[in-house]
């Protein structure tokens, strides 16, 4: 059986999306059972390596062209699989992984061309997609809530944490940033108003008489997501940073708190209990789903009570450790092969 791959993303800046996409692939990679074929666009650059998997450059477009264009017209019938919410509308024989229904839920996070665009795009993949994929049941029931779709075409797939594993760590990103290990609070996404970084910014002003300072790490999109201004002296933003910086960020501090009001899942939370890092998370969304009983939990619009909770596990060494040990037992759930192996399973429902 010979499946497509909706390449696009390997042109892309990795986040989660992207990173959830290619660690599957490599999984994909592993198996002889179906031939995948990863298609891309012209302006796609040889930086990703695969045994048995074929990265092939089509069309003449980049961008949302190159996949409504291109790519049905180079696939035609045969079965693709689109990883990171978009694909060709058009297209019948194929999976659509639908990451979080974020445009209907908090539209207040993203410019109206791109809630638009992504409205339209789900609501072809309902009507004429084949199967479609998401990665919470939190996100399933949303799904089924805002484009009431038949719950028989909508299944789960799971994430992973093992990209970290063979990572290591930089700890050149505490020097270069004045950072001392276990006294800064930690914070990753990208600048989308959804992660609620304000959250963060207003319980500073009850931190005050504490040593430990609050690190933002991550890039933003205004071209996606609304100017949002977070500039605060007690918050340290450093910016994008490499996988290496990353795990060196979340396993030297003090804890990593997650402040956000609406996800698909939050990889991020699962990376920090990977690495050992303690964890708070707001108690919305599908973040109960993922971190069970190894985080701690607040209510993301109450700034004061998030200021105590962080108080609590960063003035409290057993409560660290505690988080810890359960963290680790946590992330030990998820497992890109399983996502892996659950995808195959599905890709056999399509047409060859």
């Amino acid at each position: 059986m010979e499946v497509y791959i909706n390449g696009r993303f390997l042109t892309q800046r990795v986040t989660g999306v992207q990173r959830f996409a290619w660690e599957i692939i490599k999984r994909l990679d592993k198996q002889l059972d179906i031939q995948f074929i990863v298609l891309v666009p012209p302006n796609y650059k040889d930086k990703h390596s695969l045994k048995n998997i074929q990265i092939r450059r089509i069309g003449r477009f980049t961008g949302h062209l190159w996949e409504q264009i291109d790519l049905p017209i180079y696939v035609k019938t045969k079965p693709l699989i689109n990883f990171c919410n978009t694909g060709p509308i058009f297209k019948r024989n194929q999976i659509v992984i639908v990451h979080d229904t974020a445009v209907y839920a908090s539209p207040q996070g993203f410019s109206k061309p791109f809630r638009v665009w992504y409205k339209t795009m789900f609501t072809f993949f309902k009507l004429l997609s084949k199967k479609m994929l998401t990665i919470s049941q939190f996100s399933r029931e949303e799904l089924i809530k805002y484009l009431k779709i038949d719950p028989k075409k909508l299944e789960l797939i799971s994430e992973g944490k093992e990209h970290f594993d063979l990572i290591k760590e930089n700890d050149e990103i505490l020097s270069k940033f004045n950072l001392q290990k276990q006294k800064y609070i930690l914070a990753v996404s990208s600048m989308n108003p959804n992660k609620n970084f304000k959250a963060l910014v207003d319980a500073t002003k009850y931190l005050e008489d504490e040593s430990f300072e609050i690190v933002i790490a991550g890039g933003t999109d205004l071209k996606v997501f609304n100017k949002i201004d977070i500039q605060n002296e007690n918050i340290k933003q450093v910016g994008y940073v490499t996988d290496e910086d990353l795990k060196s960020l979340y396993m030297n501090a003090g804890c990593f708190v997650f402040p956000s009001i609406y996800e698909g899942f939050g990889l991020p939370p699962l990376e920090a209990m990977s690495t050992g890092c303690p964890v708070l998370v707001s108690d919305v969304g599908p973040m109960p789903e993922v971190s069970q009983d190894a985080a701690i939990y607040f209510n993301p619009h109450d700034s004061k009570k998030l200021a105590e909770k962080i108080k609590y596990v960063m003035n409290n060494d057993d409560v660290k450790q505690d988080l810890k040990i359960k963290g680790l037992k946590q992330a030990e759930k998820f497992s890109w092969q399983t996502s892996a192996n659950q995808l195959i399973g599905y890709t056999k429902t399509l047409n060859s």
